[in-house]
C-alpha cells in the first residue's frame, strides 16, 4: 500500500494550517464520530423496557421503533450519500452531528411512543449521513494513506461502539438516577466534544460542487457481482444478528438471567459486539479467504449453540454462544468486505458501497421487525431458535463462497 505524505499543505485542505487538527488527531476524531454514531444507536436499547412499562406498547411496536432507525439510515444513504463529495466532509459531519444532537433532545423530551418514532427516525438520518462522510474521511485522513488500516479501524470502532453503547446505557439505567435522561445527557456531552473537534478538521475535498439532493440508485458492475453477492450474504448473516440482539436480546437475556435489571441486556449485546471488534484486530493479517471461511464457520457454530442455549435456559451458555458468534461475525464481515473492496473498479466505489450498505441496513432492520411480530405467538426462545437456524444456513453459504476466493493474500501492512 503506497504511503502518503502526511505534510499536507493548507492549499490542499480548506482549513488554515494554524487551526486544523494534525492528521493523527483528525483521523482519531473521524473514527470517534463513527464510534459515537453507533454508540448512540445502541443507547436506547436499554430503555425499551422502561418505555414499554410506562406507555404500554407491544413487542411488535418496540421492534418497529427499532426498525424506523434503519429506515432513516437508508434514506440518508440514498439521498445524501454523495453530498460530502460535493460540499466537503466537514460540513456534512457538522450537520449530521447537529441532527444527532436534536434526536437526543427529542429522546429527552419524549412523552409517548410517537416521540420515540420521531427520535429514532432523526437518529437514523443523522447516522446515515455521518457514516457516509466519516467513512470517506477516514480513508482520506489516514496519516500514512493506509486504506486497509482505515477500513480495520472503521469496522472495529463500529462494533465496539455498539457494544459500549448498550452496556453503558444499561448500567446507567439500572444503577443511576434519571434513567430516561442520563443516558442521553452522556451522548449529548460526547456530541458537543466532537462538534468542537470536527470544526477544526482538515478538509480533504478541495473541489466543491453545487449541492444537489437527488436519490442515488445503487448499482453493481458485472465484474463485481460475484464478490458483492458474497459480501451481501456475509452482511445479511452478521448484521441481522446485531439487529435482533439490540431489539429483543435484552428481553431474552433478562429471562435467562432471571432478572428484570437492564444490565443483563447490555451484557448480552456487549458479549456479541466486543468479541467481533477484538476478532477484527486479531485477524487483521489473515487472508480474505481465511477470514471469510473461518469467520462464517464460527458464526454458524455460535448461532447453532445459541439455538441450543435458549432451550437449556442457561445464561452463561447463551452469552458464550453469542461471543463465539461475535468472533465469527467480525472475521466473516471483514473478510467479505475486503474481498468486495478489492474487486470494485475505479470510479464505481461510491455506488457499489451504497448498494452494500442498503443490504446491511435492510439486514439489521427487517429480521428484527419480523422477529418482533413473531415473538408474541412463538415466544422469545422459539423466535431466537428459528432465527438462529436461518443464520446458520446463511453463514454456511458464506463459508462455501469464501472457499472460492482465489489467490489468498496475507495482509502485511503495518498497523
Amino acid at each position: 500500500m503506497p504511503a502518503r505524505d502526511a505534510t499536507i499543505t493548507s492549499q490542499d485542505l480548506a482549513v488554515p494550517a494554524r487551526s486544523r487538527l494534525p492528521l493523527p488527531l483528525a483521523f482519531a476524531a473521524v473514527a470517534a464520530v463513527i464510534g459515537l454514531a453507533l454508540f448512540a444507536s445502541a443507547t436506547p436499547s436499554a430503555l425499551y423496557g422502561v418505555y414499554e412499562a410506562r406507555w404500554h406498547f407491544s413487542t411488535p411496536v418496540l421492534t418497529l421503533v427499532y426498525g424506523i432507525y434503519a429506515i432513516g439510515v437508508l434514506l440518508a444513504l440514498l439521498l445524501v450519500g454523495g453530498l460530502s463529495d460535493q460540499v466537503g466532509r466537514r460540513p456534512v459531519l457538522l450537520w449530521a452531528l447537529s441532527l444527532l444532537l436534536v434526536a437526543m433532545g427529542v429522546f429527552l423530551a419524549a412523552r409517548s411512543v410517537a416521540w420515540l418514532f420521531a427520535a429514532r427516525a432523526l437518529q437514523g438520518l443523522a447516522t446515515g449521513a455521518a457514516l457516509g462522510a466519516a467513512g470517506a474521511a477516514l480513508l482520506e485522513l489516514h496519516p500514512r494513506g493506509d486504506t486497509q488500516h482505515a477500513a480495520l479501524v472503521n469496522g472495529s470502532v463500529s462494533t465496539v461502539g455498539i457494544g459500549a453503547g448498550a452496556l453503558v446505557s444499561a448500567a446507567v439505567v439500572q444503577f443511576l438516577p434519571d434513567p430516561r435522561l442520563l443516558p442521553f445527557v452522556i451522548v449529548i456531552a460526547l456530541i458537543a466534544f466532537l462538534l468542537a473537534a470536527v470544526r477544526v478538521l482538515p478538509e480533504p475535498v478541495t473541489e466543491r460542487r453545487r449541492m444537489t439532493l437527488r436519490p442515488q440508485r445503487p448499482s453493481v458492475p458485472a465484474s463485481t457481482r460475484g464478490a458483492f453477492v458474497l459480501a451481501a450474504l456475509g452482511v445479511l448473516a452478521s448484521w441481522s444478528i446485531g439487529g435482533l440482539y439490540l431489539a429483543l436480546g435484552p428481553q431474552l437475556a433478562g429471562v435467562l438471567m432471571h432478572t428484570h435489571g437492564e444490565l443483563a441486556g447490555g451484557v448480552a449485546v456487549c458479549a456479541l459486539a466486543a468479541p467481533a471488534g477484538v476478532a477484527q484486530l486479531a485477524g487483521r493479517n489473515l487472508s480474505n479467504r481465511t477470514l471469510t471461511t473461518a469467520g462464517a464457520l464460527l458464526l454458524a457454530l455460535g448461532m447453532a449453540l445459541t439455538a441450543v442455549s435458549v432451550s437449556g435456559s442457561s445464561a452463561a451458555f447463551f452469552l458464550s454462544s453469542g461471543a463465539i458468534a461475535g468472533v465469527g461475525f467480525g472475521l466473516a464481515f471483514m473478510g467479505a468486505l475486503r474481498h468486495l473492496s478489492a474487486s470494485i473498479p475505479d470510479g464505481r466505489r461510491g455506488e457499489v458501497m451504497s448498494a452494500f450498505y442498503v443490504v446491511a441496513y435492510l439486514a439489521i432492520s427487517l429480521p428484527a421487525v419480523a422477529a418482533g411480530f413473531a415473538a408474541p405467538s412463538l415466544g422469545l426462545a422459539d423466535t431466537f431458535r428459528v432465527f438462529s437456524i436461518v443464520v446458520v444456513v446463511l453463514a454456511l453459504s458464506v463459508a462455501a463462497g469464501g472457499l472460492r476466493i482465489e489467490a489468498p493474500r496475507a495482509c502485511t501492512e503495518a498497523v
